[in-house]
């Protein structure tokens, strides 16, 4: 279930995010192209984070626990170099340091990183957080040898241009055993996130192949799922 930020204004900012979502779907429905995307500064501001509140949705917590098992099945830690593209406030790159992975963070967001940094050290694990750009890991200074990349929401949202770039950086840093977590909601009209279909993916990754295509478990609150129906898979990459 999500969670949002103000807990005293809890069911009316739900409500409020609704009505806004609501407008942004009317306007959508009447332009001639589709303009609408997230802005992820304006996200975390409204408490409107989804990719990070699964983590008080267990089916989804099965789910990407699962994901984490198969990709340490018949290894011992430390795993080696993990790299979590948009962080956000480092939950899920969190988890994989607790999991004996070597793991860096990347995300633009301001606050978003501050909350992780706050998260990090309450969570007592070792995490390095860059502020950087997903199409321009080199330069952020991300480094080399990645095994594990985890998306948990950025490239579904990214335009063309962008995630033909994040996908060469991804190739760059990834180490030739590597493996690429996306998690993606399909391409439809909706507002806030444009969606990502496969073969989207995999023009954006022509080094890589998708091995395989699973269900998150993930539902929205009831009042946000019919607007937004974000219906989201991961999509697992191995290099060819």
């Amino acid at each position: 279930m999500m969670r949002f930020e103000n807990p005293g204004r809890g069911a009316g900012v739900e409500a409020d995010l609704h009505d806004r979502l609501t407008g942004l779907r009317r306007r959508a429905a009447t332009a001639p192209r589709w303009r609408f995307h997230m802005n992820w500064r304006l996200a975390y501001r409204i408490g409107f984070h989804p990719w990070e509140d699964a983590a008080r949705d267990p089916p989804f917590v099965a789910k990407i626990s699962e994901l984490f098992d198969r990709e340490e099945k018949g290894r011992k830690p430390p795993f080696g170099p993990a790299l979590d593209l948009g962080t956000g406030s480092a939950i899920w790159g969190i988890e994989l340091a607790k999991r004996g992975w070597q793991v860096t963070g990347i995300d633009l967001a301001d606050k978003a990183l501050r909350r992780a940094r706050d998260r990090v050290r309450n969570a007592g694990v070792d995490m390095r957080l860059v502020h950087g750009d997903v199409t321009a890991l080199r330069a952020a200074g991300i480094g080399s040898g990645i095994r594990l990349v985890l998306d948990t929401g950025t490239f579904h949202d990214l335009k063309g241009a962008q995630r033909q770039a994040m996908g060469r950086e991804v190739s760059a840093v990834a180490a030739p055993d590597a493996t690429v977590l996306l998690l993606v909601w399909p391409k439809r009209r909706r507002p806030l996130i444009r969606g990502a279909s496969r073969s989207e993916i995999e023009a954006a990754f022509p080094g890589w192949k998708v091995t395989d295509v699973e269900a998150s478990h993930f539902r929205l609150p009831p009042i946000l799922e019919p607007l937004l129906r974000p219906d989201e898979h991961w999509y697992r990459l191995r290099r060819n």
